[in-house]
């Protein structure tokens, strides 16, 4: 998936839970982060984040803290 693509599929989760009351918004991006988006999902956006933040919503880039990083293969065995 392009770091384009993935931006945008993070930002439309957080324009979701803008809607939510503030103390469940952050929580709420990072649980469906991490409940829907396989491991290779969620190791492209650490990829990406890594690098820079700029164009994630900044309830985003909040929720990554929470987000659960996927062990690298090599690192796991």
């Amino acid at each position: 998936m392009s770091p384009d693509k993935m931006r945008y599929q993070a930002n439309q989760i957080a324009t979701f839970f803008a809607s939510q009351p503030e103390h469940e918004q952050v929580e709420g991006v990072a649980d469906h982060i991490n409940k829907f988006w396989d491991p290779r999902m969620r190791t492209k956006l650490f990829e990406i984040s890594d690098q820079s933040t700029e164009g994630f919503k900044p309830m985003v880039v909040a929720a990554l803290e929470k987000v659960n990083r996927p062990v690298p293969v090599e690192a796991a065995g």
